[in-house]
């Protein structure tokens, strides 16, 4: 079998329920959709499952605009063209101008969550830049993920993963945007330069993991025995990143407005030696 792309997702809202897709237009700052909102604190700062498991029972969905969904409670529905009061927000070491969602937006999220807390929208014009260390200069611009505009892992990486394990856990516990099939486990942390027809990638940090991996998605419970990230530490740790990896991020190097689509074909032009 050729190597392809095995499942496409998107998290409109850094950290809540992610979107299965057959096929995603990809932006110069990821797959569009992806992680263009955010839960802040009232000081501005992002809130994510790290602190608040609970951001796991909200799911999302895209049509005209975001509409967020959460057991209990009427549907939200937000249009991302509604202009808003600007507020500055912080996430890791950046500061941005983002866009506020408004009072209803605020008050939802305080019945799901318990918590006085605010949603916040990422515009154009204040896409923050990968880490030029791993990156390059760039601009590689990205928007309220973490660090990188895409996250790759392969479905064999899972497998070889799960066998370690005490017991088998889904893709969705590492939030890819693109998982892909046919490689050797882990053969994606040597990729460099590759491409899915027009659309090409470079592959620039192994992606280090945190406590969001320990978390059930659909329970919203943490594994007591902080599984996987328990076994991964002693097979997986790198000590440049001072943390266990698993996934590959990447930037964008070509293709900007071009679609990915479910079994396109993997191409690799580089990987390291």
């Amino acid at each position: 079998m050729a190597a392809r792309i095995a499942s496409l997702h998107v998290y409109p809202v850094k950290s809540c329920r992610g979107i299965d897709l057959q096929r995603a237009r990809l932006t110069a700052a990821g797959l569009e959709w992806d992680r263009r909102w955010m839960i802040v604190d009232g000081d501005g700062r992002f809130v994510t499952q790290r602190e608040n498991p609970r951001l796991a029972a909200i799911s999302t969905a895209i049509g005209a605009g975001l509409r967020l969904s959460a057991a209990g409670l009427p549907a939200l529905a937000i249009d991302p063209a509604h202009g808003g009061p600007e507020r500055r927000v912080r996430i890791w070491k950046d500061t941005v101008t983002a866009i506020d969602a408004g009072e209803e937006a605020s008050d939802w999220l305080l019945a799901a969550l318990g918590a006085p807390l605010r949603l916040v929208r990422i515009p154009d014009s204040a896409l923050r830049n990968a880490e030029p260390a791993f990156a390059g200069p760039g601009p590689n611009p990205v928007s309220f993920a973490d660090a990188y505009p895409i996250l790759m892992i392969s479905r064999e990486s899972l497998e070889d993963l799960n066998r370690r394990l005490p017991a088998p856990l889904p893709m969705n516990r590492f939030r890819p945007n693109v998982v892909i099939e046919g490689v050797p486990p882990y053969a994606e942390d040597a990729m460099t330069e590759f491409r899915f027809g027009r659309v090409a990638f470079r592959g620039v940090k192994h992606c280090t993991r945190c406590a969001i991996t320990t978390t059930d998605q659909e329970t919203c419970v943490r594994d007591a025995s902080q599984e996987p990230l328990r076994t991964l530490k002693g097979y997986r740790y790198d000590p440049m990143l001072k943390g266990v990896v698993f996934g590959q991020n990447c930037v964008i190097a070509a293709g900007a407005g071009e679609w990915l689509a479910l079994g396109a074909e993997l191409t690799i032009s580089e990987c390291e030696r």
